[in-house]
């Protein structure tokens, strides 16, 4: 089953295909998704990479937690699920 890695501290400039070539040293990479703003489409510097498996995960989060990345030092752990969030209040859309 894959397990969703989150990575955190990431350079802006990293790119997807740099990410994935990294964490398959650690073994199959399923998916790699760096989030981005989405007003200015910039790397928010982190991203979530899915391993195919508990152990190739669990390789990779020896192998990168707390080390350079791109002359960054990068957090990586498991991906906690996303908690539901309470609804905005009066829409949450400017009300001028």
């Amino acid at each position: 089953m894959a397990k969703k890695l989150y990575v955190g501290g990431i350079p802006y400039s990293t790119t997807e295909e740099n990410l994935r070539a990294a964490f398959a040293q650690a073994g199959a990479v399923e998916s790699v998704k760096i989030i981005t703003d989405k007003f200015t489409g910039r790397s928010r510097g982190f991203a979530f990479v899915e391993m195919s498996g508990d152990e190739d995960a669990k390789k990779a989060i020896e192998m990168w937690n707390g080390k350079e990345f791109e002359g960054r030092t990068i957090v990586v752990n498991e991906a906690r699920p996303l908690e539901p969030r309470p609804p905005r209040q009066n829409g949450g859309g400017y009300q001028g």
